[in-house]
């Protein structure tokens, strides 16, 4: 049975992947360092897809090792930081960004900010990551 704080957890995580922009998703190295970098990113059901740089060193780092975790960015005025562990894996059944509705909402009037069109930035951003959320914590 769950606890109150494993559900406060469960909720806060899944409001910021509602509402955040942004999540910092690290991988490691091949000497093991940790690598983050911020993404943007859209839940699906339960996993969370990310479309990466189809050059991204993370691509080869999820490859070699799949165990990843997520962060998002601190409000300032609050106490939490939650951090999510899990795992990902390329994924290319994962329909392109400029083709995915939750996505162009979330994030399409971004994309002529980086000097893109959904276009190019679905021929950019080209790899899909499913990402596997095991635990939450904060």
């Amino acid at each position: 049975m769950a606890s109150d704080t494993d559900r406060g957890r469960k909720a806060r995580a899944e409001r910021q992947l509602r509402e955040e922009l942004v999540i910092w998703l690290t991988t490691t190295s091949t000497d093991g360092t940790p690598q983050p970098n911020p993404v943007w990113f859209i839940p699906d059901g339960d996993d969370i897809i990310v479309y990466s740089h189809r050059n991204a060193v993370r691509n080869r780092n999820i490859q070699r090792n799949n165990r990843i975790s997520l962060n998002f960015n601190i409000d300032p005025h609050d106490e939490h930081v939650t951090v999510i562990t899990g795992t990902a894996a390329i994924d290319p059944t994962i329909p392109p960004p400029n083709t995915s509705r939750a996505y162009m909402e979330k994030y399409g009037e971004y994309i002529p900010g980086i000097d893109m069109t959904p276009e190019s930035y679905a021929e950019t951003f080209s790899v899909g990551l499913r990402i596997i959320p095991g635990k939450i914590r904060d």
